[in-house]
Formats: C-alpha cells, sequence, structure tokens
C-alpha cells in the first residue's frame, strides 16, 4: 500500500530538486552574460589605453567563460536525459545552450580585440577613429546589456527590439571602414595601425551580431515562435571602393 504523505513529499521534492536545476541554467547564463559585457569594456579600454596589463586579464577571462559554457552543455544534457522536459521548459534549456555558445563567441571577440594592444602599442592612433571604435563598442555592448534583460525577464518585446537595431551597429561600422581605409590610403605609414583597427571594428561589429543570435533565442523561449529569417542589416562593407558600372 502506498503512502500518501510520502508520496506527496516525494513530488514536492522531485519538483523543487527540477527546479533548482532550471535555476543553475538561469544563474549561470546571468554570470557568462556579467562577464562577457566585463571583457568587452576593458578589451576596448586595454586598446584605447595601450593597457597591456588589462588585456592580459581579458585574455585570462576566456579561460572562464569557456568553462561556464562547458558547465551549461553538461548540465542541459543531464536535465534532458533526466527529466525528459516538453514545451516551454524544453525551450529554456536548448535556448540556454544556444545563449551560453552566443555568449562563449562574444568572449573570443573580446579576446581578440585585447590581442591586438601589443600588436598596436607605440604606434599613432587617430583619435577621431579611437572614438569612433568606443562608440562602436557602446553600441554593441547596450545592444548585449538589453538582450540580457530580455533574457531575465523573458520579455519577446524587448528581444524584437534588440533585433531591429542591429542595422544601427552595422552602418556605424561601415562608417568607420571607410575611414579606415581613407587614412590608409593618404598615408601607407597608417596601415599597420589600421590593419589592427580595422580588426577591431569587425569583432565589435560580430558582437553585435551574437546579441541579435540571443535576442532571436529569447523571442522563441518567450513565445514559442520564430523571428522571420530577414534581420536588418546594414553592413555595405562588401561594396566600399567598387564602382558600378
Amino acid at each position: 500500500m502506498i503512502d500518501e504523505n510520502n508520496s506527496g513529499q516525494l513530488a514536492a521534492h522531485t519538483v523543487t530538486s527540477y527546479d533548482e536545476e532550471l535555476q543553475f541554467l538561469v544563474r549561470r547564463i546571468a554570470e557568462m552574460g556579467g562577464l562577457a559585457e566585463r571583457m568587452v569594456e576593458e578589451s576596448v579600454a586595454s586598446l584605447v589605453n595601450s593597457d597591456t596589463a588589462l588585456s592580459q586579464k581579458v585574455i585570462s577571462d576566456d579561460l572562464i567563460l569557456d568553462e561556464a559554457e562547458r558547465q551549461i552543455g553538461e548540465k542541459a544534457v543531464l536535465i534532458i536525459a533526466k527529466r525528459q522536459p516538453m514545451a516551454s521548459d524544453l525551450r529554456d534549456i536548448i535556448g540556454s545552450i544556444r545563449i551560453a555558445a552566443d555568449l562563449e563567441r562574444v568572449g573570443d571577440m573580446a579576446k581578440n580585440i585585447a590581442k591586438r594592444v601589443i600588436a598596436v602599442q607605440g604606434m599613432g592612433q587617430p583619435k577621431k577613429l579611437v572614438r569612433g571604435l568606443e562608440h562602436l563598442a557602446e553600441l554593441a555592448l547596450t545592444q548585449l546589456k538589453e538582450v540580457l534583460d530580455a533574457y531575465s525577464s523573458r520579455s519577446a518585446g524587448l528581444a524584437n527590439s534588440v533585433r531591429d537595431r542591429d542595422d544601427e551597429i552595422d552602418a556605424i561600422y561601415t562608417s568607420l571602414f571607410r575611414e579606415l581605409l581613407t587614412y590608409m590610403m593618404e598615408d601607407p605609414r597608417n596601415i599597420t595601425a589600421c590593419t589592427h583597427l580595422l580588426f577591431c571594428a569587425k569583432n565589435i561589429e560580430r558582437i553585435g551580431d551574437h546579441a541579435t543570435n540571443i535576442a532571436e533565442t529569447v523571442y522563441y523561449m518567450a513565445t514559442g515562435s520564430q523571428l522571420s529569417s530577414e534581420r536588418p542589416k546594414d553592413d555595405e562593407t562588401a561594396t566600399v571602393g567598387v564602382e558600378e558600372d
């Protein structure tokens, strides 16, 4: 004969344990997001200020981000195997895996910027271009912060808003790309420094793309529907310098 009290306690324990496992994913995503934001901020600061110590910190922090992504992936697989979640819970778990992967890539972009600090040390960097790079980073960080807010609140509206503003980053990146090319053409001595800045600008633009990826994942987690595949893009660097017939 089944003891109803024991049965109820077991069910309550199971539900509590399951909730704790889901909350583990939420906490780790939040921690990854905070670290990724800080890495982007510090990588750009280290570039602007030629701070090699700060750039080395960013490079080291990338290992922490990598480990966090691994933990989330392993935990998510374990939850799926053990709990066999359905509907919204399954979307949340799969979404956590996807968001962790995007945040890990954001960390990689920050690390790439930090690695350029030593390469450009001692080179003259045009202040106007550096300010443009800082502005681009500010836009990308705003996107990243807002999409993490959308994740924590499961706000489909905020996620969609972040996605719709991706073209702003593309437009600034294209403008900065043109300016960098102009500096290189005006004086060949600028080529090396500007090339490094060009790679940094591209990494920042890619951070915006990963924020957009996260926004699409959050929208799916919140609604169960996918956003249209056509996302706003305004990156025209492929056509810069190409004359039309």
